[in-house]
C-alpha cells in the first residue's frame, strides 16, 4: 500500500524536575540546601531516511513522545539530559504544523537531521535559591513541561525529471531502463504504487529520475489515486510525458496526451509551466505508421519535441536524456517550501491569560502559571514570596490590574486561589 500522508502527534520530552534537599551529615546539624538541578528533556528530530519508501509506518503508530530529563539529585548532583527522539521519514517529506499551517521541516536531502521541538529545561533544585536572606529555601523549580502537537506529514518525491502518463504505457520499464531502479514491471495498469525514483547517468553526469505512477482522466479531481501522485510532480524540475504510440490497446495517443495535460492543469497550472518532453514509446511495435504520424505532427505544431523511444529494447532512449539533461543543466533548483515553523512564538504566545469570570473573581491560565502554581509550597513562606515576586517579573499583576482587579478580590491560579494584595 502507498501512503503519502500521514496525521500524527508529536511531544518534545519534559525537564526533570529540581530537587528539594539539604545536606546531612553527622556533626553537621544545619546543612544546608544541595538539591541539584533537573535533566533536559529529550528533542523531537526528525530525519530523511533513504531507505523508507511511504507514510505507511505512521498509519500503525502516531504519537511520538520524546523521553524526559532525569529529576536532580541531593548533594548537587543534575538529573540525567533525556536523548533525542528520532522519527525517520522518506527523502522529500514535508513536516507542517497542523495548528499554523507552517512548514516544521523540508526533509528534502537523504540524511538530513531536523529537530522540531526541543525538549524542556531542567527545574532548578533548592541549592539555587539560597541567599542571605534565604538561607532554607523549601521549594525547587520544577522542569520545564512541553505539548503535544498535531502535525502532518506529505511526501513530495524530489526530482530532476519526472515521468508521467497514462498507466501501462512504459514509465517503468524506461526507468528501469536508464537507472539502476527495480520498479515492478507487468502487463496490467497500477503496477506501479508508489513512486520509484532512480540515478540516470549521462555523459558521467548524474539526474535523479521519479517515475510517477499512471494517472487517469479525474485525477485532479481525487480519481482513483490521482491527488496522491500529482503531488510528487510538483518536486520535478521538468517532466518527460511518455505516450503509447504502438495503438497495442486501441486508444488514441494524441487524446491520451492530452488528457494528461488537462490533469495536470486543473491540479495545479505552473505544472504546465516545467519543461517538458515527449516520449513516443514502444515503437517497436507500431503496428500503423500513420497513426505514430499523426501523434508526432500535433505534438510539433504545439511546439513540443518528440523522441521516439523502445523502453523495451533501448532504441533511442540516448538522445531522449541528453536532451533532458542538456534542459535540467540550465535550470534553477525547485524553490522547496521554507521551514517557518518558530517553536519559541508559539510558547510566546501561549504564556498566560486573565479572565473575569464574575465580579470580584478572576482566573489565571497558561502554561506559565501552571508552571508557577507547581513551585509553591504553601506551608512555606520563601515559597509564597517567591511566587509573588515572579507574578510581579511575569506582568501577571498588572495585567490583572488592567483588567479591574481591586485589593480583596479573588484571584484563580491553576485551580488555586489567592487574594489579591495591592
Amino acid at each position: 500500500m502507498f501512503i503519502d500522508k500521514a496525521r500524527i502527534f508529536i511531544k518534545a520530552g519534559d525537564g526533570g524536575d529540581g530537587c528539594v534537599s539539604f545536606h546531612r551529615e553527622k556533626y553537621v546539624p544545619d546543612g544546608g540546601p544541595d538539591g541539584g538541578d533537573g535533566g533536559r528533556g529529550g528533542d523531537l528530530c526528525f530525519v530523511a531516511d533513504p531507505s523508507e519508501r511511504t507514510l505507511i509506518d505512521f498509519s500503525f503508530q502516531r504519537h511520538f513522545r520524546a523521553p524526559n530529563g532525569e529529576p536532580g539529585k541531593s548533594g548537587n548532583r543534575t538529573g540525567r539530559n533525556a536523548e533525542p527522539l528520532i522519527v525517520r521519514v522518506p527523502v522529500g517529506t514535508v513536516v507542517y504544523d497542523e495548528e499554523t499551517g507552517a512548514v516544521m521541516a523540508n526533509m528534502s536531502e537523504a540524511g538530513k537531521r531536523k529537530t522540531v521541538l526541543s525538549g524542556g529545561r531542567g527545574g532548578k533544585g533548592n541549592a539555587r535559591f539560597a541567599k542571605p536572606t534565604r538561607r532554607a529555601p523549601q521549594f525547587a523549580q520544577p522542569g520545564q513541561q512541553r505539548t503535544e502537537r498535531a502535525v502532518r506529514l506529505e511526501l513530495k518525491s524530489v526530482a530532476d525529471i519526472g515521468l508521467v502518463g497514462f498507466p501501462n504505457v512504459g514509465k517503468s520499464t524506461l526507468l528501469a531502463a536508464v537507472t539502476r531502479a527495480t520498479p515492478k514491471i507487468a502487463n496490467y495498469h497500477f503496477t506501479t504504487l508508489s513512486p520509484n525514483l532512480g540515478v540516470a547517468t549521462v555523459d558521467g553526469r548524474t539526474y535523479v529520475m521519479a517515475d510517477i505512477p499512471g494517472l487517469i482522466e479525474g485525477a485532479s479531481e481525487g480519481q482513483g489515486l490521482g491527488h496522491e501522485f500529482l503531488r510528487h510532480v510538483e518536486r520535478t524540475r521538468m517532466l518527460v510525458h511518455v505516450v503509447d504510440v504502438s495503438g497495442s490497446e486501441g486508444r488514441d495517443p494524441v487524446e491520451d496526451f492530452f488528457a494528461i495535460m488537462d490533469e495536470l492543469e486543473a491540479y495545479n497550472p505552473a505544472l504546465l509551466d516545467k519543461p517538458m518532453l515527449v516520449a513516443a514509446n514502444k515503437t517497436d511495435i507500431v503496428a500503423d505508421e500513420t497513426g505514430y504520424l499523426a501523434f508526432k505532427k500535433a505534438m510539433e505544431d504545439r511546439r513540443y519535441e518528440v523522441f521516439p523511444i523502445s523502453a523495451a529494447t533501448h532504441n533511442g532512449l540516448t538522445p531522449l536524456l541528453r536532451r533532458a539533461a542538456e534542459i535540467v543543466d540550465g535550470l534553477p533548483m525547485v524553490e522547496l517550501e521554507p521551514e517557518v515553523f518558530d517553536e519559541q512564538s508559539i510558547a510566546v504566545q501561549k504564556t498566560y491569560e486573565v479572565h473575569r469570570i464574575a465580579p470580584g473573581v478572576f482566573e489565571v491560565t497558561g502554561d506559565y502559571v501552571d508552571d508557577l502554581v507547581r513551585r509553591i509550597y504553601p506551608q512555606d513562606r520563601d515559597s509564597i514570596r517567591y511566587f509573588g515576586e515572579q507574578l510581579e517579573k511575569s506582568g501577571i499583576i498588572d495585567a490583572l490590574r488592567e483588567h479591574g482587579a481591586l485589593d480583596g478580590d479573588t484571584i484563580m491560579l491553576g485551580g488555586t486561589e489567592f487574594d489579591f494584595v495591592e
